[in-house]
């Protein structure tokens, strides 16, 4: 019969075992991170790819002669149920506007990626844009006709559309491209996201969108 491994030595080898775990973990997770953007690569004409603190990729592209810039913010802020993983879609292109009027689906007033909550006047919800999408502008006598918000309220039909940004330097869209495993969370508290690239295909379309409502603007100051 072999002999009982002394407690002291299995602790060693357990030990050793989590921190090769730890370390292949962390090195899966970078890994992770730094390619989230790369299945959208494809959409672009040329880009650079950028790692920001959270270790996520941060990639500045041109599609069409307009430049966007994507960004991946995670929120781990316990006050939400789940931690969330958010993409701002922005095409920071300057546009002929006084105003900045930003719509935000079912706000909290702690979103870690906008001012939303600063702005300090609040618009009606315009026929046609669900109750749920509130408005707030720095300038409400300035901003874009309603038609413009009218024209572009199915852009809310999809839930996981948390924020368009209308301003004089140019448009976001904030999405939710994923949220914690609820399982995991509730027992371990992880909250890791992030393991699986962001589909061209979810992307494509906020990219169309943003173009064609900054056309939509572009088009008010056209004489008629």
């Amino acid at each position: 019969m072999s002999p009982l491994i002394p407690s002291g030595i299995a602790l060693a080898i357990l030990g050793l075992w989590l921190a090769l775990r730890l370390i292949r973990e962390t090195r899966a997770r970078a890994s992770a991170r730094a390619a989230y953007f790369d299945a959208v690569k494809t959409l672009f004409q040329g880009g650079q790819v950028q790692l920001q603190p959270t270790g996520f990729a941060r990639l500045i592209g041109r599609r069409d002669g307009l430049t966007f810039d994507l960004q991946a913010l995670p929120d781990t802020l316990t006050f939400r149920k789940l931690p969330a993983l958010w993409v701002m879609v922005t095409l920071p292109e300057a546009l002929p506007l006084n105003a900045t009027i930003d719509l935000m689906a079912r706000p909290s007033g702690n979103e870690p990626f906008t001012r939303f909550a600063s702005l300090p006047q609040t618009l009606p919800t315009p026929p046609g844009l669900a109750k749920e999408v509130a408005i707030r502008t720095d300038d409400a006598a300035q901003v874009p006709p309603e038609s413009l918000i009218r024209r572009h309220a199915d852009l809310f039909d999809d839930r996981r559309v948390k924020e368009l940004l209308i301003s004089p330097n140019g448009l976001r869209i904030v999405i939710l491209a994923e949220e914690a495993d609820r399982g995991r969370y509730l027992i371990f508290r992880e909250a890791e996201m992030g393991h699986t690239p962001l589909p061209a295909a979810r992307l494509a379309p906020v990219l169309d969108r943003l173009a064609a409502i900054r056309e939509d603007v572009l088009a008010l100051r056209e004489p008629r």
